[in-house]
């Protein structure tokens, strides 16, 4: 059975190379090594450590060794662990507005006070976070590809950004969202890149800790993500581990570290990009097609989904959350991305349309059913 139509997030899990995955599990689990059945390090299996500090290397121009990763099992764990390690509670952070409610969660629970920051077509407002909370003691963002809105922070932003951080003593946590899906121009290289190259041969120390996951590159259910931290907070990070939790499952690990060696991962990105980059063209197309009167559309440079605001014609007759309530009930999951925004007030009207695990026909088919679901809404 297909996966719901433009539902935001979800990859074409049929196009994952399964048989190279399975020869991974085979061969690393047939003969067990004794380092992965006998005291594993609470940081996760070091040669997938080593994998993924190669690969952050050449494909993000990340500056660290294997002994700054730490394997998680995903993005949320990885916040929640930073915000209870490196914050206390009743501290403030910057949180993008809107921003990935994902994300909320474990900062909340670990007592954190989340200032709303407005993000525009160059990412987070840094003047904006100043006015709002200079003395924040975290910043989160999504710099390579902000969710739900797609901006890519600009160079300036990212340097303004390193410098609040630098003045106040302050955490940069750097989600490094769906940058692996890129499908025009080279990226700019991450926040952690950037400040190691303006610190280079000084002794100050880093401010920026770096996360990413492998749930939208392989499959969703893996649970498998990193922490890239600062040298000087690897004891650290290693004590909190041990005493917070068990370590992230170790079935999956050591066969993403033969995938990963044996090339099948890059491969894998290479290919999905080119067939996810047509699927966006294709959204946008129809869009333009059937949905013109309804929905503006722009394409996004990366990512799995875009975002389609309502015209002025249509937001004087619905809501986003209307329309996706409606749409539902015909198969179709888009969200509404005025869910995204903490002040209802500010929100825009807009729909987040996934295309990551929907082809050809599933588009086309979806925009002319979310055509007679508008058509409905806005004319009665």
């Amino acid at each position: 059975r297909n996966a719901p139509t433009f539902a935001p997030g979800m990859t074409d899990v049929a196009a994952f190379p399964f048989p190279l995955w399975a020869r991974s599990l085979a061969r690393t689990w047939r003969y067990p090594k004794q380092d992965i059945l006998r005291n594993p390090d609470p940081c996760g299996y070091i040669p997938l450590r080593k994998a993924i500090a190669d690969h952050l290397r050449a494909s993000r121009g990340l500056d660290c060794s294997w002994h700054q990763v730490m394997i998680t099992s995903g993005a949320q764990q990885a916040v929640d662990l930073m915000a209870r390690l490196l914050l206390d509670s009743g501290d403030v952070a910057w949180f993008e507005e809107p921003g990935y409610p994902g994300l909320r969660g474990p900062l909340h629970s670990a007592g954190v006070n989340m200032v709303p920051v407005p993000v525009d077509q160059e990412g987070l407002s840094v003047s904006e976070g100043r006015r709002l909370a200079e003395t924040a003691r975290m910043a989160v963002v999504s710099p390579s590809h902000q969710y739900p809105l797609g901006a890519v922070m600009s160079l300036r932003r990212r340097l303004e950004l390193l410098d609040w951080a630098e003045e106040n003593n302050a955490w940069i946590l750097e989600d490094d969202y769906e940058s692996e899906f890129r499908f025009s121009g080279k990226p700019l290289t991450s926040l952690q890149g950037l400040e190691a190259e303006r610190h280079r041969g000084s002794k100050q120390p880093s401010r920026v800790v770096y996360l990413g996951s492998f749930s939208k590159v392989l499959f969703h259910v893996l649970r498998l993500g990193y922490l890239v931290v600062p040298e000087d907070l690897i004891e650290a990070v290693s004590s909190a581990r041990t005493l917070m939790d068990e370590r992230s499952s170790l079935l999956a690990q050591p066969a993403l570290a033969d995938f990963m060696a044996e090339g099948h991962f890059s491969s894998h990105i290479r290919r999905m990009r080119r067939v996810y980059g047509q699927r966006q063209q294709i959204l946008v197309e129809s869009i333009g097609r059937f949905l013109s009167e309804y929905l503006t559309v722009t394409p996004d440079d990366a990512g799995l989904h875009i975002i389609a605001y309502l015209t002025d014609h249509a937001k004087t007759k619905v809501s986003d959350r209307r329309i996706v309530e409606l749409a539902d009930a015909v198969g179709i999951s888009a969200s509404p991305l005025s869910l995204f925004y903490s002040n209802p007030q500010q929100a825009q009207q807009g729909l987040l349309m996934g295309f990551g695990a929907c082809d050809r026909q599933q588009i086309e088919e979806g925009c002319i059913k979310l055509a007679k679901v508008f058509d409905q809404a806005v004319n009665n």
